[in-house]
């Protein structure tokens, strides 16, 4: 990519009533991400451009949006991964409602992290008691580092495609809170009657994702939602349902 170059942009303009896309020409520099070329039409072009973004760093999931269809953060996509000829197209997230220009609501997402039932800890254990290997945890830290851009809520198909699907489904990043919890080495969920993988099923729609793997695909933090959580969380599901040694297991307290 040459620098200084200009850029031709289509960036979508509108609220909940309606918009549409806004073509704009605008100056890029060696270096600069889409998110820059956003705050220069900000700054030369159109004020009013509503945006939500943050830490500029990929860290706090605030920019995300859709470029040429493709949900990413803005903060991260570089501008040299385009031609200087190409037109880039940026839109709002498709699967939650306009608030205004690049702004959605997500608050969907907050509801559903609302509906997953918290870590339930060991009642033998008080605080300062808590003691794990590194082994145990190695399989459910991956999924601490999402960052809640909402990327993969808003590639799958389940929600993006069928309004429908909202009030059954949670989604793959709730899916992986999960799994994590169901992975959990102390979670004492399963002590009070909680079986996570029961109500992953019944309650939070997991029999809806068919592991096409478009959320791992977009993920920013390169989390394998679909191999590491979603499968092994269908597996475990699947296992305490209709596998008869491991129903029986269930049923048997574990010594203390």
């Amino acid at each position: 990519m040459s620098s200084g170059y200009e850029a031709r942009f289509k960036v979508w303009r509108g609220d909940v009533e309606g918009g549409g896309l806004e073509d704009f020409r605008v100056e890029v520099n060696e270096g600069e991400v889409v998110l820059d070329i956003i705050h220069r039409l900000q700054a030369t072009q159109a004020p009013d451009l509503a945006v939500r973004w943050n830490c500029k760093a990929g860290k706090c999931g605030s920019c995300s949006a859709e470029i040429n269809g493709r949900p990413r953060l803005l903060c991260m996509t570089r501008m040299s991964v385009f031609t200087p000829e190409e037109t880039i197209t940026v839109t709002p997230l498709r699967a939650f409602p306009v608030v205004r220009d690049l702004v959605t609501d997500v608050g969907f997402n907050y509801t559903k992290a609302r509906e997953v039932p918290a870590f339930v800890p060991p009642a033998e254990l008080g605080p300062g008691e808590y003691r794990m290997t590194q082994e145990d945890v190695d399989r459910s830290q991956e999924f601490r580092k999402c960052i809640e851009c909402f990327l993969c809520q808003d590639t799958c198909h389940v929600v993006r495609d069928h309004e429908e699907n909202k009030p059954a489904f949670a989604g793959p990043r709730f899916l992986m809170r999960v799994a994590e919890l169901d992975m959990h080495p102390l979670d004492a969920a399963g002590d009070t009657g909680l079986d996570r993988g029961r109500t992953a099923q019944d309650e939070h729609g997991l029999g809806y994702c068919n592991i096409t793997k478009c959320c791992t695909e977009v993920c920013p933090e390169g989390i394998k939602i679909t191999d590491n959580a979603l499968i092994p969380l269908k597996e475990r599901a699947v296992d305490r349902k209709y596998d008869p040694l491991v129903w029986l297991g269930s049923k048997i307290r574990r010594r203390s």
